[in-house]
């Protein structure tokens, strides 16, 4: 197993607001990473961390966001093989990480 992926994404929503976003962000992206042949396999709240389980082309990968009151922290535990794509995941996961806490 690689080292874990991360990315740190700063907002000022507060906690709470941050938290929501990302459970409505998670439920609706369901369909459209579908369409992207990423599964969403298991997604488990326990406080203000959310844990997940995904698969994309046959390789399964897990990890955790933690929703903090001034940023958001996103670990994901990439197999061997979708390690050689970290760099370009870790730009999508900040980008749209971005979005999704910035947007009014």
């Amino acid at each position: 197993m690689a080292k874990p992926l991360i990315v740190d994404i700063p907002h000022d929503l507060g906690r709470d607001e941050a938290r929501r976003r990302i459970a409505t962000g998670v439920d609706q992206g369901r369909a459209l990473l579908a369409k992207s042949g990423i599964t969403i396999n298991t997604l488990a709240w326990t406080g203000d961390r959310l844990d997940f389980a995904i698969s994309a082309m046959t390789q399964g990968m897990n990890g955790q966001i933690d929703v903090g009151p001034e940023s958001v922290r996103v670990e994901v535990h990439l197999p061997l093989l979708l390690a050689l794509f970290a760099e370009k995941v870790k730009k999508m996961v900040g980008k749209e990480g971005n979005l999704l806490l910035t947007k009014k």
